[in-house]
């Protein structure tokens, strides 16, 4: 009984705004392995234009509703295996939109344990229970009395069976139970309690120690926050159906008198009425509201999913700092500063650790070297991370070039979250196998200013810091949805070659681990690629996977000029059609848009590449290999301001937007504590989505509101006095920013002497060098 494609097509065609035709197009073509990416750039004209936001939704409705194919032909078997399938029940199983109403109409048929309803059964008692249903004008007690029997002792225990009887049809009504779940979901509190002598360990949830809200509209980031309280037991959490109703007559209750029409002036509808509120408080209450419990929790982790993906993607297309000498700092305090010198490359040339801070606090040698290093290797940026002793390292570190006579470079600090984890992988130990783990780090933080995105997608997106409450999700659906953030990112940029790691190379549409291995050692046995066509020597690198990654890798000066573009190599000759029909050699014409735009795109059309696929080629040759992220600009820290101590209400400071979640944003100004604009805070007009004024990586100018030390809150605004957002211009982010780290803080170092001491210093250093 599986569903056909047509009718996948149909129902997700309406969900994504399509067409059905568009829908079965992509689905066809994601079963026949086809890549979101390769789909939603090189596909256009099979798909009628479906963008990666289109295709990705289309894929995640794919798996429920195969998933809830699946689950409903599991149903059908059973019921007709037990022989109590009808026309009637078929058609409802056909016609079950969720995998709710698939249970609730399975439920009468579930195979359960014996039931007190069954022992009634057993007893004789189902036809007093029919008996009271079918004539409301007798007392039940006196037709009761018609039961007593050895195993049915006297009345009240056969009315109690007759209960049981009737109270499990009511329990298991498919009709019924969809309409009371509906009538919850548009009617139901949340409410939430502190347990009784938790109030001190459980402070973080104070917010919620007394706390009521509507089911419905209760935001995922709140519902994640209750739910953890009653994980970790301090809060205790209730769905009410009706709680701001004061009758003692429900609507729930009044709903089930209705679907079985039970009135209040005959002697049986009297007794039906207190089985239906029997029923509601001992069977229906307690398992609509876990479904409702189930169903909010759901909604909360694809809230929180979604937060996170959106946030992970903008770390991910973060503005790249490019191919500059660079050196990275690690900042520890006991254990010292570690420092990696990377080539514009991202080769590592040099390594060295240093210990200005307690308990060696040699703060001179440690600038001495620094410079030294800055000097013989020419260094244009110094990437700073920002965890425990960044600050002070700062300090050291601006100090030292306040000093250092002639050029300088740029210091940036930048997230460190997730570089211990690599550090300490497999993969990291296989890149860098005599390189002590401590100093992995100082790499990764020097290659991750560089280029961001080579850098972050070898480390698991779930350690890079940037999720709501992501332990709390099901991670299942979490690294589905990040896994398709980091494979969009990168394909959107696209990939050297000649200098990509496995672990870039393996994001790359088409290709995986074991392929992006092959490739590397490929390279590293025959040398560089000089084109794309080369890639079919790779052993176990076919046709098939050719056709679905090569748009996304490119050939710096290579043989063949197009390979440094994204247009694909099976759209080659309707690119050369267009170079000679502009009458320019293609190096020549390639990023010469006048020549371009003389020409009429619709003339290259033909039965394989349509409109669509030629605009893409015209676009690419005006700007070929063109890198969709944002230029490279870096934002200061306040000087003096270190700690959260040193903040004062009024303060306006400089920052980086480190997290975007559904109430706000949360900013990094210096002090090793993040800050929250609320949502409320983010501009001087209504913001129903931060997104639509932020996202993680912008620079923006604050405003400090209020400053709680104790439970390490810091209150911020964006909005200037006439009601206007504070902001910088977007894309002027530092380099992968995350909440920062936490831990113990020490003192900055003291002002370093001299500058003729430092530079004889210096100057010895470089000899020794």
């Amino acid at each position: 009984m599986a569903a056909d494609i047509r009718m996948l097509s149909a129902v997700i065609a309406s969900e994504i705004k399509a067409r059905p035709d568009q829908a079965k197009a992509a689905i066809e073509l994601l079963d026949e392995g086809a890549t979101v990416p390769f789909i939603a750039r090189y596909r256009k004209e099979v798909t009628g234009g479906l963008d990666d936001t289109q295709l990705r939704d289309l894929a995640e409705r794919l798996v429920y509703l195969r998933e809830l194919e699946s689950r409903r032909d599991t149903i059908v078997d059973s019921i007709t295996g037990q022989g109590k399938m009808s026309d009637e029940l078929l058609a409802k199983l056909k016609g079950a939109s969720t995998k709710a109403e698939l249970e609730d109409l399975y439920l009468p048929y579930k195979p359960k344990r014996r039931t007190r309803a069954e022992i009634a059964r057993e007893r004789g008692l189902g036809p007093l229970a029919e008996a009271i249903l079918a004539d409301r004008m007798k007392e039940p007690a006196t037709l009761a009395e018609a039961y007593i029997t050895a195993d049915v002792p006297d009345v009240k225990t056969a009315l109690e069976g007759a209960r049981d009887i009737v109270a499990e049809g009511f329990a298991e009504s498919a009709d019924l139970l969809g309409r009371l779940r509906a009538h919850m979901r548009s009617a139901a509190l949340l409410k939430a309690k502190v347990v009784d002598g938790k109030q001190a360990a459980g402070e973080k949830f104070s917010d919620y120690f007394d706390h009521s809200e509507r089911w419905a509209t209760a935001p995922g980031h709140r519902a994640l926050a209750m739910l953890r309280g009653w994980n970790e037991e301090v809060l205790t959490l209730t769905i009410e159906a009706d709680a701001e109703v004061a009758s003692p007559n429900k609507p729930v209750e009044r709903m089930i008198a209705t679907a079985y029409e039970i009135g209040n002036s005959r002697p049986g509808d009297r007794w039906l009425m207190e089985v239906a509120s029997w029923t509601w408080r001992v069977k229906l209450s307690m398992s609509l509201s876990l479904d409702l419990m189930r169903e909010l929790r759901e909604r909360a982790e694809e809230e929180a999913i979604h937060v996170f993906a959106r946030n992970l993607k903008d770390l991910l297309l973060a503005a790249p700092a490019g191919s500059r000498p660079t050196m990275g700092l690690d900042p520890g305090i006991r254990t010292g500063v570690k420092v990696a010198i990377t080539d514009a490359t991202g080769k590592v040339i040099a390594t060295s650790t240093v210990y200005p801070f307690q308990p060696r606090n040699d703060v001179r040698g440690a600038q001495v070297e620094l410079a030294s290093l800055i000097r013989k290797h020419n260094v244009e940026l110094i990437s700073i991370g920002n965890g425990t002793g960044s600050r002070e390292t700062e300090k050291l570190v601006a100090d030292m070039l306040a000093e250092l006579p002639g050029a300088k470079p740029t210091k940036v600090i930048v997230s460190e979250a997730g570089a211990s984890v690599y550090s300490a992988s497999a993969a990291a130990a296989a890149e860098f196998p005599n390189l002590d783990v401590s100093l992995r780090g100082a790499v990764s933080i020097a290659r991750r200013l560089q280029d961001p995105l080579a850098e972050l997608v070898k480390i698991e997106p779930k350690s890079i810091g940037v999720g709501q409450y992501q332990h709390d999700v099901d991670q299942t659906k979490l690294s589905r949805s990040l896994d398709a953030v980091v494979e969009d990112a990168v394909n959107a940029v696209g990939v050297d070659l000649n200098m990509a790691s496995v672990p870039l190379l393996a994001r790359v549409s088409g290709l995986g681990t074991s392929i992006a291995e092959a490739i590397v050692k490929h390279r590293d046995e025959t040398g560089r690629f000089e084109t794309r066509r080369d890639l079919l020597k790779v052993a176990r690198l076919g046709q098939r996977t050719f056709e679905q990654c090569a748009g996304f890798l490119r050939i710096r000066d290579g043989k063949e000029p197009l390979d440094a573009s994204s247009v694909h190599p099976e759209a080659y000759g309707v690119a050369k059609k267009i170079v000679a029909a502009c009458g320019r050699d293609l190096r020549a014409l390639m990023g010469d848009s006048s020549i371009l735009k003389s020409v009429d795109p619709r003339q290259f059309i033909d039965d394989k590449f349509g409109l669509p696929t030629v605009r893409d080629i015209f676009a690419e040759l005006e700007k070929p290999g063109r890198d969709p992220r944002p230029s490279f600009k870096t934002a200061t820290f306040a000087e003096g301001i270190n700690e959260i101590s040193d903040l004062k209400p009024g303060m306006t400071l400089e920052g980086t937007v480190t997290n975007v979640a559904a109430f706000g944003a949360f900013v990094d100004i210096g002090v090793h504590q993040d800050g929250l604009v609320h949502v409320s805070q983010l501009a001087g007009r209504f913001v129903k989505d931060p997104h639509e004024v932020v996202k993680a990586g912008d620079v923006v100018k604050v405003r400090v509101v209020e400053v709680d030390a104790k439970r390490k809150r810091i209150a911020l605004s964006m909005r200037k006095d006439d009601g206007a957002a504070v902001s910088a211009p977007r894309g002027e982010a530092r380099a992968n920013p995350a909440p920062r780290s936490q831990g113990d803080r020490r003192p900055a170092p003291s002002k370093p002497e001299s500058q003729g001491a430092f530079g004889a210093a210096l100057a010895e250093a470089m000899k020794r060098k």
